[in-house]
């Protein structure tokens, strides 16, 4: 079973940067860590994905300002986050799957969740 832990979330202003971690225990190198953000009232999103195996990296048109990458050796991924605004407040979460897909019913492991707040 994988555990995942996330970290580095915490309170912005707009236009900044932000640096989130998903340190990752259990489990082999041969699925895909997925990002997600939610707000309430609202279902968990799609922000990007990556596979640790290959490094193949699946994204949402919607956050071109986040970049995923991985650090197989510290067991971690990252969502890099840039240009922050205020409609990119939200819980994030990072999420372990077999497959590198954005439909979040497919993701079976899940951390649990780092806040972000970017105000205005």
């Amino acid at each position: 079973q994988v555990q995942l832990v996330e970290s580095g979330g915490g309170l912005v202003q707009a236009g900044d940067s932000l640096k989130l971690s998903c340190a990752i225990s259990g489990g082999t190198f041969n699925y895909a860590i997925g990002w997600f953000r939610q707000t309430p009232g609202k279902e968990r999103a799609f922000v990007a994905a990556i596979r640790l195996d290959n490094g193949g990296k699946l994204t949402d048109s919607l956050t071109g300002r986040f970049t995923i990458s991985r650090d197989n050796a510290k067991n971690t991924v990252f969502l890099q986050m840039n240009r922050l605004k205020p409609e990119d407040t939200a819980v994030y979460y990072c999420a372990a799957a077999k497959s590198l897909v954005s439909d979040s019913s497919v993701y079976d492991s899940w951390g649990q969740g780092t806040q972000v707040t970017v105000s205005s």
